[in-house]
C-alpha cells in the first residue's frame, strides 16, 4: 500500500500560509488508468477503420459520465449514512465510486455521442470494451494503493496488511489484518481480459461480439469476485444474499445474452 506518492510540507509565502500538500498514488494511477484506455481506444479505432478522434471524444465524455454515475451510484447506496452526515459527501470526491455505476452513467452518454456523430454502433463498442478492460486493469491497482474495495479477512499465504491511518480514516480499511488482495486479483483479471477481447477483436464474427464478451465475462468475474471483497458498506439486496454489484452483474448477463441472437443477425452498419 502506497496512498501518497509524495507530501510538500507546509510553509509560508508573502506572509501566508499554504499545505501541506499531498500527491496520492490513486489519483496518478486513476489519470493513468484514463489515459491508457483513451490511448488504446484511438489505435484500436484506427485498426478498424473508424475515426480516432471521434473515438476518443466519446472515450473522455464517458469518462465524465462514468465518474458522476460511479459517485452517485455510492450515494444512493449508502444514502442513509450521506443523509444524516452531509459533511461526508465530501469524501465521495476522493473516491472512486462504484464501478457498475460509472458503467450505467457512461452508457446513455456513450449511446447519445455515437448516433450524434454517426459512428457505427456494435463496432465502435468493440474498441471500446478492450479499452475499458485496460483502464480496469490500471484503475484496479490504484485503489490497492488507497486500501479502498479492499478485500475480506483472508488466511492465504499471499494476504496483505494495510497500515495507513489516513486510508483507514477515508474509506475504513482495517489496519493490521490480513486481507485478501482483492483489488489486485480483479486487476489481474482484467487484463487476461483484455488479451482475450483483443484476439477476439482480430477474429470476431459479427460486430458486437467483442463488447457482448466484455459484459458477460466483465459481470462473471464481478460476481465472483465479490466473495472475496470486504467493504460490505457498499449495500446489499435480497436481505444480504448478493451484493449490489453482484445484482448488477445478474442483470447485465441476462441482458446480453437475450440481446445477442439480435447483435449476432444484424448486418454491419457502414462508416
Amino acid at each position: 500500500m502506497f496512498p501518497k506518492l509524495f507530501t510538500i510540507p507546509a510553509f509560508e509565502l508573502s506572509g501566508r500560509s499554504f499545505g501541506p500538500f499531498s500527491l496520492h498514488m490513486y489519483g496518478v494511477l486513476l489519470v493513468a488508468a484514463l489515459l491508457s484506455a483513451l490511448w488504446l481506444a484511438g489505435r484500436l479505432a484506427k485498426r478498424q477503420n473508424l475515426d480516432p478522434q471521434k473515438v476518443q471524444d466519446l472515450g473522455i465524455a464517458s469518462i465524465i459520465a462514468g465518474l458522476i454515475g460511479a459517485k452517485l451510484l455510492l450515494v444512493i447506496i449508502d444514502f442513509e449514512q450521506y443523509r444524516l452526515s452531509p459533511r461526508a459527501l465530501l469524501d465521495v470526491l476522493q473516491s472512486g465510486g462504484v464501478f457498475y455505476g460509472g458503467l450505467l452513467g457512461a452508457f446513455p452518454v456513450a449511446w447519445w455521442y455515437i448516433r450524434k456523430h454517426g459512428l457505427p454502433l456494435f463496432a465502435t463498442l468493440d474498441v471500446l470494451a478492450p479499452a475499458v478492460a485496460l483502464g480496469q486493469a490500471v484503475g484496479r491497482l490504484g485503489c490497492f494503493a488507497a486500501g479502498c474495495c479492499f478485500g475480506a479477512p483472508s488466511t492465504a499465504a499471499w494476504s496483505v496488511m494495510f497500515h495507513s491511518e489516513d486510508a483507514h480514516a477515508l474509506v475504513g480499511v482495517p489496519l493490521g489484518i490480513p486481507l485478501h488482495p482483492s483489488q489486485l486479483y480483479e486487476s489481474f483479471a482484467t487484463f487476461l481480459l483484455l488479451f482475450v477481447l483483443l484476439a477476439v477483436l482480430k477474429k470476431r464474427k459479427f460486430e458486437g461480439q467483442v463488447a457482448a464478451l466484455y459484459f458477460v465475462a466483465y459481470a462473471a468475474l464481478r460476481f465472483v469476485l465479490e466473495f472475496f471483497r470486504g467493504d460490505v458498506a457498499r449495500g446489499t439486496v435480497f436481505g444480504g444474499a448478493l451484493s449490489t454489484s453482484q445484482f448488477i452483474a445478474l442483470v447485465v448477463v441476462f441482458l446480453t445474452l437475450a440481446a445477442l441472437p439480435i447483435i449476432a443477425k444484424r448486418k454491419p452498419e457502414s462508416i
